[in-house]
Protein backbone atom coordinates (compact mmCIF):
# COMPACT_ATOMS: atom_id res chain seq x y z
CA UNK A 1 0.00 0.00 0.00
CA UNK A 2 1.19 3.49 -0.87
CA UNK A 3 0.02 6.72 0.76
CA UNK A 4 0.95 10.23 -0.24
CA UNK A 5 -0.33 13.79 -0.11
CA UNK A 6 -0.47 16.24 -2.99
CA UNK A 7 -2.53 19.03 -4.55
CA UNK A 8 -5.43 17.89 -6.70
CA UNK A 9 -4.86 19.16 -10.23
CA UNK A 10 -8.44 20.43 -10.48
CA UNK A 11 -9.06 22.01 -7.09
CA UNK A 12 -5.44 22.75 -6.11
CA UNK A 13 -6.44 21.55 -2.63
CA UNK A 14 -4.45 19.00 -0.60
CA UNK A 15 -5.67 15.42 -0.85
CA UNK A 16 -4.42 12.16 0.58
CA UNK A 17 -4.29 9.20 -1.82
CA UNK A 18 -4.12 5.55 -0.93
CA UNK A 19 -3.07 3.09 -3.63
CA UNK A 20 -3.32 -0.65 -3.28
CA UNK A 21 -2.18 -2.82 -6.14
CA UNK A 22 -3.06 -1.16 -9.44
CA UNK A 23 -5.86 1.09 -8.19
CA UNK A 24 -6.63 4.15 -6.11
CA UNK A 25 -8.54 2.89 -3.09
CA UNK A 26 -9.07 6.16 -1.26
CA UNK A 27 -8.77 9.88 -1.91
CA UNK A 28 -9.74 12.36 0.76
CA UNK A 29 -9.10 16.01 1.61
CA UNK A 30 -6.50 16.72 4.28
CA UNK A 31 -5.34 19.73 6.23
CA UNK A 32 -1.91 20.56 4.82
CA UNK A 33 -0.02 23.54 3.45
CA UNK A 34 -0.55 23.52 -0.34
CA UNK A 35 2.63 25.50 -0.91
CA UNK A 36 4.69 22.54 0.30
CA UNK A 37 2.98 20.03 -1.98
CA UNK A 38 3.36 18.96 -5.59
CA UNK A 39 0.36 18.52 -7.86
CA UNK A 40 -1.20 15.16 -8.67
CA UNK A 41 -3.09 14.32 -11.87
CA UNK A 42 -3.92 11.42 -14.15
CA UNK A 43 -0.92 10.54 -16.29
CA UNK A 44 -0.71 11.62 -19.93
CA UNK A 45 -1.76 9.67 -23.02
CA UNK A 46 0.04 10.84 -26.16
CA UNK A 47 -1.28 9.42 -29.43
CA UNK A 48 1.54 10.64 -31.67
CA UNK A 49 5.16 9.86 -30.80
CA UNK A 50 7.49 9.02 -33.66
CA UNK A 51 10.63 8.07 -31.74
CA UNK A 52 13.36 9.50 -29.56
CA UNK A 53 17.11 10.23 -29.53
CA UNK A 54 17.75 9.33 -33.14
CA UNK A 55 15.54 6.22 -33.32
CA UNK A 56 12.29 6.37 -35.30
CA UNK A 57 9.72 3.64 -34.90
CA UNK A 58 9.77 3.34 -38.69
CA UNK A 59 13.55 2.99 -38.87
CA UNK A 60 14.61 0.27 -41.35
CA UNK A 61 15.64 -2.81 -39.39
CA UNK A 62 14.50 -1.49 -36.01
CA UNK A 63 14.72 -4.11 -33.25
CA UNK A 64 12.60 -4.79 -30.19
CA UNK A 65 15.51 -3.64 -28.02
CA UNK A 66 15.53 -0.29 -29.81
CA UNK A 67 11.79 0.03 -29.37
CA UNK A 68 12.12 -0.57 -25.63
CA UNK A 69 14.90 2.02 -25.51
CA UNK A 70 12.58 4.60 -27.07
CA UNK A 71 9.58 3.73 -24.91
CA UNK A 72 11.15 3.73 -21.44
CA UNK A 73 12.24 7.42 -21.23
CA UNK A 74 8.67 8.58 -21.83
CA UNK A 75 7.68 7.72 -18.27
CA UNK A 76 9.85 10.71 -17.38
CA UNK A 77 7.56 12.93 -19.46
CA UNK A 78 4.49 11.89 -17.51
CA UNK A 79 3.22 9.36 -20.05
CA UNK A 80 1.74 5.99 -19.14
CA UNK A 81 -0.01 5.40 -22.46
CA UNK A 82 1.10 6.28 -25.95
CA UNK A 83 0.72 5.41 -29.62
CA UNK A 84 4.08 4.73 -31.26
CA UNK A 85 3.68 6.38 -34.65
CA UNK A 86 5.04 5.18 -37.97
CA UNK A 87 4.98 7.73 -40.77
CA UNK A 88 4.85 7.15 -44.53
CA UNK A 89 7.38 4.55 -45.57
CA UNK A 90 7.81 1.47 -47.73
CA UNK A 91 5.55 -1.48 -47.01
CA UNK A 92 8.56 -3.47 -45.86
CA UNK A 93 9.76 -0.85 -43.39
CA UNK A 94 6.28 -0.29 -41.99
CA UNK A 95 5.82 -4.02 -41.53
CA UNK A 96 9.20 -4.29 -39.82
CA UNK A 97 8.49 -1.38 -37.49
CA UNK A 98 5.14 -2.73 -36.36
CA UNK A 99 6.62 -6.20 -35.91
CA UNK A 100 9.37 -4.80 -33.66
CA UNK A 101 6.79 -2.96 -31.55
CA UNK A 102 4.78 -6.17 -31.21
CA UNK A 103 7.89 -8.11 -30.15
CA UNK A 104 8.79 -5.46 -27.57
CA UNK A 105 5.28 -5.60 -26.10
CA UNK A 106 5.30 -9.38 -26.00
CA UNK A 107 8.65 -9.34 -24.21
CA UNK A 108 7.92 -6.73 -21.52
CA UNK A 109 4.60 -6.31 -19.73
CA UNK A 110 5.35 -2.65 -18.92
CA UNK A 111 5.82 -1.93 -22.64
CA UNK A 112 2.58 -3.70 -23.52
CA UNK A 113 0.74 -1.47 -21.02
CA UNK A 114 2.50 1.67 -22.23
CA UNK A 115 1.70 0.95 -25.88
CA UNK A 116 -2.06 1.47 -25.79
CA UNK A 117 -2.09 1.22 -29.57
CA UNK A 118 -0.18 2.29 -32.65
CA UNK A 119 -0.70 5.17 -35.07
CA UNK A 120 -0.14 4.76 -38.81
CA UNK A 121 0.40 8.29 -40.12
CA UNK A 122 0.23 7.77 -43.85
CA UNK A 123 1.07 6.58 -46.41
CA UNK A 124 -2.42 7.44 -47.72
CA UNK A 125 -1.79 11.19 -47.70
CA UNK A 126 -1.53 14.14 -50.06
CA UNK A 127 1.53 14.11 -52.29
CA UNK A 128 1.56 17.92 -52.63
CA UNK A 129 4.35 19.99 -51.15
CA UNK A 130 3.05 21.60 -47.99
CA UNK A 131 0.33 19.14 -47.02
CA UNK A 132 2.81 16.29 -47.45
CA UNK A 133 5.15 17.87 -44.89
CA UNK A 134 8.19 15.67 -44.22
CA UNK A 135 6.53 12.49 -45.51
CA UNK A 136 8.65 11.10 -48.37
CA UNK A 137 6.90 11.64 -51.69
CA UNK A 138 8.07 8.35 -53.16
CA UNK A 139 6.09 6.37 -50.59
CA UNK A 140 2.81 8.32 -50.78
CA UNK A 141 0.21 6.00 -52.30
CA UNK A 142 -3.52 5.21 -52.62
CA UNK A 143 -5.33 3.64 -49.69
CA UNK A 144 -4.92 -0.12 -49.68
CA UNK A 145 -7.03 -2.17 -47.27
CA UNK A 146 -5.06 -5.35 -47.92
CA UNK A 147 -1.83 -3.56 -47.05
CA UNK A 148 -3.37 -2.17 -43.89
CA UNK A 149 -4.53 -5.63 -42.80
CA UNK A 150 -1.00 -6.93 -43.33
CA UNK A 151 0.41 -4.14 -41.16
CA UNK A 152 -2.28 -4.70 -38.56
CA UNK A 153 -1.32 -8.36 -38.40
CA UNK A 154 2.36 -7.45 -38.02
CA UNK A 155 1.52 -5.15 -35.09
CA UNK A 156 -0.40 -7.84 -33.25
CA UNK A 157 -3.59 -5.88 -33.99
CA UNK A 158 -2.35 -2.79 -32.15
CA UNK A 159 -3.04 -0.14 -34.81
CA UNK A 160 -5.79 2.05 -33.37
CA UNK A 161 -5.35 5.22 -35.45
CA UNK A 162 -4.70 5.97 -39.12
CA UNK A 163 -4.10 9.44 -40.51
CA UNK A 164 -5.48 9.81 -44.02
CA UNK A 165 -6.04 12.54 -46.64
CA UNK A 166 -9.63 12.48 -47.94
CA UNK A 167 -8.56 13.32 -51.50
CA UNK A 168 -6.23 10.33 -51.81
CA UNK A 169 -7.48 7.52 -54.05
CA UNK A 170 -9.45 4.87 -52.16
CA UNK A 171 -9.65 6.72 -48.84
CA UNK A 172 -13.42 7.15 -48.78
CA UNK A 173 -13.82 3.38 -49.18
CA UNK A 174 -11.07 2.72 -46.64
CA UNK A 175 -12.58 4.79 -43.80
CA UNK A 176 -15.75 2.72 -43.17
CA UNK A 177 -13.78 -0.53 -43.20
CA UNK A 178 -11.28 0.85 -40.70
CA UNK A 179 -14.02 2.19 -38.46
CA UNK A 180 -15.81 -1.17 -38.49
CA UNK A 181 -12.51 -2.73 -37.36
CA UNK A 182 -12.29 -0.34 -34.39
CA UNK A 183 -9.66 1.94 -35.92
CA UNK A 184 -9.99 5.72 -35.66
CA UNK A 185 -9.50 7.53 -38.97
CA UNK A 186 -8.06 11.01 -38.58
CA UNK A 187 -7.82 13.66 -41.30
CA UNK A 188 -4.36 15.09 -41.82
CA UNK A 189 -1.66 16.02 -44.31
CA UNK A 190 -4.42 17.03 -46.66
CA UNK A 191 -5.11 19.65 -49.28
CA UNK A 192 -8.69 18.46 -49.72
CA UNK A 193 -11.59 20.56 -50.89
CA UNK A 194 -14.24 21.25 -48.22
CA UNK A 195 -16.66 18.80 -49.80
CA UNK A 196 -14.00 16.07 -49.58
CA UNK A 197 -13.52 16.81 -45.88
CA UNK A 198 -17.27 16.51 -45.35
CA UNK A 199 -17.35 13.25 -47.30
CA UNK A 200 -14.61 11.78 -45.12
CA UNK A 201 -16.48 12.70 -41.95
CA UNK A 202 -19.70 11.30 -43.37
CA UNK A 203 -17.77 8.08 -44.08
CA UNK A 204 -16.66 7.83 -40.44
CA UNK A 205 -13.56 10.00 -39.81
CA UNK A 206 -13.73 11.36 -36.24
CA UNK A 207 -10.52 13.29 -35.70
CA UNK A 208 -8.11 15.85 -37.17
CA UNK A 209 -4.40 15.06 -36.93
CA UNK A 210 -2.39 18.10 -35.74
CA UNK A 211 -4.97 20.58 -37.04
CA UNK A 212 -3.36 23.66 -38.57
CA UNK A 213 -0.23 21.78 -39.59
CA UNK A 214 0.52 19.50 -42.53
CA UNK A 215 -0.99 22.10 -44.84
CA UNK A 216 -0.07 24.57 -47.58
CA UNK A 217 1.97 27.61 -46.64
CA UNK A 218 -0.71 29.72 -48.34
CA UNK A 219 -4.37 28.76 -48.77
CA UNK A 220 -7.44 30.66 -49.89
CA UNK A 221 -9.07 32.67 -47.15
CA UNK A 222 -12.32 30.66 -47.21
CA UNK A 223 -13.58 28.09 -47.72
CA UNK A 224 -10.64 25.79 -46.97
CA UNK A 225 -9.84 22.48 -45.32
CA UNK A 226 -8.84 24.01 -41.97
CA UNK A 227 -12.08 25.94 -41.49
CA UNK A 228 -14.08 22.90 -42.58
CA UNK A 229 -12.48 20.66 -39.96
CA UNK A 230 -12.67 23.33 -37.28
CA UNK A 231 -16.39 23.83 -37.86
CA UNK A 232 -17.37 20.16 -37.89
CA UNK A 233 -18.43 19.13 -34.39
CA UNK A 234 -18.03 15.49 -35.31
CA UNK A 235 -14.25 15.92 -35.34
CA UNK A 236 -12.02 16.22 -32.30
CA UNK A 237 -8.82 18.13 -32.94
CA UNK A 238 -5.28 16.99 -32.23
CA UNK A 239 -2.98 19.98 -31.57
CA UNK A 240 0.80 20.18 -31.34
CA UNK A 241 1.34 22.80 -28.66
CA UNK A 242 5.13 22.87 -28.65
CA UNK A 243 5.43 26.62 -29.35
CA UNK A 244 6.65 26.08 -32.92
CA UNK A 245 3.92 24.27 -34.81
CA UNK A 246 1.19 26.77 -33.95
CA UNK A 247 1.46 30.40 -32.83
CA UNK A 248 -0.13 31.09 -29.46
CA UNK A 249 -2.92 33.12 -31.09
CA UNK A 250 -3.80 30.16 -33.31
CA UNK A 251 -3.78 27.74 -30.38
CA UNK A 252 -6.18 30.05 -28.53
CA UNK A 253 -8.54 30.34 -31.51
CA UNK A 254 -8.55 26.60 -32.21
CA UNK A 255 -9.19 25.68 -28.58
CA UNK A 256 -11.92 28.28 -28.18
CA UNK A 257 -13.64 27.15 -31.37
CA UNK A 258 -13.46 23.42 -30.59
CA UNK A 259 -13.63 23.86 -26.79
CA UNK A 260 -11.07 22.22 -24.51
CA UNK A 261 -13.26 19.13 -24.23
CA UNK A 262 -12.83 18.44 -27.96
CA UNK A 263 -9.08 19.10 -28.20
CA UNK A 264 -6.24 16.62 -27.73
CA UNK A 265 -2.65 17.64 -26.99
CA UNK A 266 0.20 15.74 -28.61
CA UNK A 267 3.91 16.48 -28.67
CA UNK A 268 4.31 14.75 -32.09
CA UNK A 269 7.86 13.99 -30.96
CA UNK A 270 10.19 13.36 -33.88
CA UNK A 271 12.68 10.53 -33.83
CA UNK A 272 15.18 13.37 -33.43
CA UNK A 273 13.67 14.59 -30.16
CA UNK A 274 16.44 14.63 -27.60
CA UNK A 275 19.16 14.96 -30.27
CA UNK A 276 21.67 17.84 -30.43
CA UNK A 277 21.37 20.52 -33.15
CA UNK A 278 22.50 19.45 -36.60
CA UNK A 279 21.42 17.97 -39.93
CA UNK A 280 20.33 14.34 -39.97
CA UNK A 281 19.60 12.09 -42.94
CA UNK A 282 16.24 10.39 -42.46
CA UNK A 283 15.56 8.06 -45.39
CA UNK A 284 15.43 10.29 -48.45
CA UNK A 285 14.92 13.49 -46.46
CA UNK A 286 17.45 15.71 -44.68
CA UNK A 287 16.06 16.96 -41.37
CA UNK A 288 17.60 19.67 -39.23
CA UNK A 289 17.41 20.19 -35.49
CA UNK A 290 17.82 23.92 -34.92
CA UNK A 291 19.47 25.47 -31.87
CA UNK A 292 16.02 26.64 -30.74
CA UNK A 293 14.81 23.03 -30.60
CA UNK A 294 12.66 23.44 -33.71
CA UNK A 295 12.92 20.50 -36.14
CA UNK A 296 12.49 21.23 -39.84
CA UNK A 297 13.04 19.77 -43.29
CA UNK A 298 16.62 20.91 -43.94
CA UNK A 299 17.25 23.87 -46.21
CA UNK A 300 14.32 26.02 -45.06
CA UNK A 301 12.54 27.10 -41.88
CA UNK A 302 8.84 26.67 -42.72
CA UNK A 303 8.15 22.95 -43.14
CA UNK A 304 8.39 21.15 -39.83
CA UNK A 305 9.46 17.53 -39.31
CA UNK A 306 7.86 16.69 -36.01
CA UNK A 307 8.80 18.32 -32.74
CA UNK A 308 11.57 18.10 -30.21
CA UNK A 309 9.24 18.80 -27.29
CA UNK A 310 7.95 16.32 -24.75
CA UNK A 311 4.33 15.96 -23.71
CA UNK A 312 4.52 17.77 -20.37
CA UNK A 313 6.17 20.75 -22.13
CA UNK A 314 3.27 20.90 -24.57
CA UNK A 315 0.74 20.74 -21.74
CA UNK A 316 2.48 23.62 -19.99
CA UNK A 317 2.66 25.73 -23.15
CA UNK A 318 -1.03 25.22 -23.92
CA UNK A 319 -2.05 26.78 -20.59
CA UNK A 320 -0.66 30.20 -21.44
CA UNK A 321 -1.23 30.03 -25.19
CA UNK A 322 -4.90 29.06 -25.01
CA UNK A 323 -5.69 30.77 -21.72
CA UNK A 324 -6.94 27.55 -20.16
CA UNK A 325 -6.63 26.02 -16.73
CA UNK A 326 -4.08 23.45 -15.60
CA UNK A 327 -6.94 20.97 -15.29
CA UNK A 328 -8.17 21.52 -18.85
CA UNK A 329 -4.66 21.23 -20.25
CA UNK A 330 -4.00 18.00 -18.37
CA UNK A 331 -7.31 16.55 -19.55
CA UNK A 332 -6.50 17.50 -23.14
CA UNK A 333 -3.46 15.23 -22.81
CA UNK A 334 -5.25 12.50 -20.90
CA UNK A 335 -8.97 12.04 -20.37
CA UNK A 336 -9.92 13.56 -23.74
CA UNK A 337 -7.57 11.19 -25.57
CA UNK A 338 -9.02 8.20 -23.74
CA UNK A 339 -12.54 9.20 -24.76
CA UNK A 340 -11.58 9.82 -28.37
CA UNK A 341 -10.35 6.23 -28.68
CA UNK A 342 -12.93 4.58 -26.45
CA UNK A 343 -10.31 3.55 -23.90
CA UNK A 344 -10.28 3.47 -20.11
CA UNK A 345 -10.40 6.95 -18.64
CA UNK A 346 -8.10 7.51 -15.69
CA UNK A 347 -9.58 9.72 -12.97
CA UNK A 348 -8.79 10.99 -9.50
CA UNK A 349 -11.41 8.75 -7.93
CA UNK A 350 -11.41 5.64 -5.81
CA UNK A 351 -11.42 2.58 -8.04
CA UNK A 352 -9.58 4.22 -10.91
CA UNK A 353 -6.38 2.65 -12.14
CA UNK A 354 -3.42 4.38 -10.51
CA UNK A 355 -1.81 5.88 -13.61
CA UNK A 356 -0.72 9.13 -11.99
CA UNK A 357 1.85 11.88 -12.16
CA UNK A 358 3.21 14.05 -9.38
CA UNK A 359 4.66 17.33 -10.63
CA UNK A 360 5.69 20.86 -9.84
CA UNK A 361 3.86 23.59 -11.73
CA UNK A 362 5.13 27.15 -12.07
CA UNK A 363 2.00 29.12 -12.87
CA UNK A 364 3.67 32.28 -14.31
CA UNK A 365 5.76 30.33 -16.85
CA UNK A 366 3.46 27.34 -17.27
CA UNK A 367 6.43 25.05 -16.74
CA UNK A 368 5.66 21.53 -15.57
CA UNK A 369 8.36 19.38 -13.99
CA UNK A 370 7.52 15.71 -13.58
CA UNK A 371 8.55 14.37 -10.17
CA UNK A 372 7.09 10.88 -10.38
CA UNK A 373 5.10 8.69 -12.74
CA UNK A 374 3.07 5.71 -11.54
CA UNK A 375 1.68 3.19 -14.00
CA UNK A 376 -0.83 0.74 -12.57
CA UNK A 377 0.29 1.73 -9.09
CA UNK A 378 3.95 0.97 -9.83
CA UNK A 379 6.55 3.72 -9.69
CA UNK A 380 8.10 4.01 -13.15
CA UNK A 381 9.92 7.33 -12.82
CA UNK A 382 11.22 9.53 -10.03
CA UNK A 383 10.15 9.56 -6.39
CA UNK A 384 6.64 10.12 -5.10
CA UNK A 385 6.84 13.03 -2.63
CA UNK A 386 4.69 13.43 0.46
CA UNK A 387 3.97 16.40 2.69
CA UNK A 388 6.98 15.37 4.75
CA UNK A 389 9.11 14.93 1.65
CA UNK A 390 8.79 11.21 0.84
CA UNK A 391 6.13 8.69 0.05
CA UNK A 392 5.17 6.19 2.72
CA UNK A 393 4.62 2.52 1.91
CA UNK A 394 2.84 0.18 4.29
Amino acid sequence: MLNFTARHYRTWQPVRLTIEGEAITRIEPVDADPARLPYIAPAFFDMQINGYRGVWFGKPGITADEVLGVLQPHFGFGITRMFPTLITNSRENLRGGFRAIREACEREAWADALVAGCHLEGPYLSGEDGPRGAHPREHIRPADWDEFCELQEASGHRIRMVTIAPEQVGVLDFIPRARAAGVVCSIGHTGAEPEQIRAAVDAGATMSTHLGNGSHGMIRRHPNYIWEQLADDRLVAGLITDGFHLPASVVKCLVRAKTPERCLITCDASGLAGCPPGVYREGSVDVEVLSTGKIVVAGQREYLAGSGASTEQCVGYAIGAAGISLADACDMAGANVSRAFGMEEISMNSGSRADLIAFDFDEPSGRIRILATLAGGELRYGEVPDGAGRARSE
